[in-house]
């Protein structure tokens, strides 16, 4: 969020100020004098208690556990520049062992030349697979003597916020394809309609943030088969699997969504979500390395050696990709499908339960990646989802309410994520607070309509 200046210049009063300090302490301003670390630690600590409890926030994809072996590790490992090979090869080559394992998670052809790199999360990441779209793109029309003027990407409106920054950014036309009520994923006849020869890719996203399932992969790709002939080339597809791309290869294995499919040129997955690593990693992928332009890819020596780089950020720490890896070795496939399948069977259990409330119609069950999605059946309008996500809200649940995108602007919904650490028994205590919340709002106790669209697109 950009932030804007502040005019007042606040203070901070410490707790306990007759036994570390006698002064306030300026909000918006550097302070004159140093402090003692810690009244420095005390005071950052009692204002960080007015967040929410991040185990209770249903809103996020983003993990907010790990086992204190891995936090030991990264906390190891925050001083190591993850873009500083030379100087920390140990820290590149595990990020390279990553890379191939994801290759071969995501079926990249075993004769190709896959590559891949890492990003402080999927947005980077969508940012890296979005460019190299369109530099391959620009580069085949600019062969064949035809115009790389006015490329477009074809996307659904269920794609994330950053698929929109990429087009406005990059000068690129967004070819949205609007949802509708019951379909709020891509429709393979719809992508072949908007597709042409200025398209520079068309975007899948397996497991939507709005309401966790699959656009049809296998299908959209069936689809544009029989277009290579018409346009002289394949339409590439990118896979954005910030949500499925560490959950379909353990809980849905025979699901061909990856580089099974010959035309899926890129993907991109969030470590810090279903990879059950702290915030700061995503990793993009291509099947080979013809589909990553050269023109792309920086070479530097200022930190010593020859260091190729692909990325928007230069300077970050090493630590998300040691998280990374320790959950890789820690857990590998039985402890990933085991402990994703926990999560599915929560959120199968708890989509049931509140369905079995009589008032929601679930859109989204859990069944793919594990969240839920609900909204209000048309015979309850005596309050809206956005009073139930603020009664839950005063309870410590943050429950997100919020309207689906355009063409389905008036479904308004609620959405749950379930993550490692929500466990059956909070499980339980939600559904027992969801029905207290409804009962007071059944009852005319609590604002029935607050009328606030809260939504955490993360």
């Amino acid at each position: 969020m950009v932030k804007s200046w502040q005019e007042e210049d606040g203070v901070l009063q410490p707790a306990f100020a007759s036994r570390s300090m006698d002064c306030s302490v300026p909000k918006y301003r550097l302070p004159d004098k140093e402090m003692d670390a810690r009244t420095a630690y005390q005071l950052i600590h009692d204002e960080l208690m007015l967040d929410g409890n991040a185990r209770l926030n249903l809103a996020t994809f983003v993990t907010t556990w790990m086992e204190p072996e891995a936090e030991r590790l990264m906390a190891e490992t925050f001083d190591k520049n993850m873009i500083d090979k030379d100087e920390y090869p140990q820290t590149a080559e595990i990020e390279s062992r990553c890379v191939n394992m994801l290759a071969r998670l995501f079926h990249a052809p075993q004769q190709g030349k896959a590559v891949g790199v890492s990003a402080i999360g999927s947005s980077e990441a969508v940012m890296l697979a979005g460019m190299a779209l369109k530099w391959r793109w620009r580069q085949e029309r600019e062969k064949a003597g035809q115009s790389a003027q006015r490329p477009n990407l074809v996307l659904g409106r269920n794609v994330q916020v950053v698929w929109e920054k990429f087009c406005r950014y990059w000068e690129v036309e967004p070819r949205y394809l609007p949802m509708k009520e019951g379909r709020y994923t891509l429709s393979p006849e719809a992508v072949v309609a908007a597709v042409d020869a200025h398209t520079i890719g068309v975007v899948a996203v397996l497991g939507t943030t709005f309401t966790g399932e699959y656009d049809p992969v296998a299908a959209i790709h069936e689809a544009l088969v029989p277009l290579t002939e018409k346009l002289g080339r394949p339409v590439p597809i990118h896979v954005d699997a910030a949500s499925g791309g560490f959950v379909a290869p353990f809980l849905q294995p025979d699901l061909a969504w990856d580089f099974r499919l010959p035309q899926v040129v890129s993907i991109n997955c969030s470590g810090h979500k279903y990879g059950l690593v702290y915030p700061g990693v995503g990793w993009a992928l291509w099947r080979d390395r013809d589909f990553l332009p050269d023109e792309l890819i920086f070479h530097v020596n200022y930190l010593g050696g020859d260091m190729p780089t692909f990325t928007l950020n230069f300077s970050r720490p090493g630590n998300q990709i040691v998280g990374q890896y320790y959950n890789f070795l820690r857990l590998g496939r039985e402890g990933y499908t085991r402990i994703l399948k926990n999560l599915q069977d929560t959120a199968l259990w708890l989509a049931k339960a509140l369905e079995g409330m009589g008032i929601f119609q679930v859109i989204g069950g859990g069944d793919t990646i594990p969240v839920i999605a609900l909204r209000l059946r048309q015979d309850v309008r005596h309050y809206d989802v956005f009073a139930i996500s603020d009664a839950l809200r005063r309870r410590g649940w943050q429950v997100p309410a919020y309207t689906l995108p355009a063409d389905c602007e008036d479904i308004a919904i609620l959405r749950l994520v379930i993550r490692e650490g929500f466990s059956r028994d909070l499980a339980e205590l939600l559904l027992k607070d969801f029905k207290e919340a409804v009962h007071e709002l059944d009852h005319g106790n609590a604002h029935a309509r607050v009328h606030k669209p809260v939504f955490h697109h993360n």
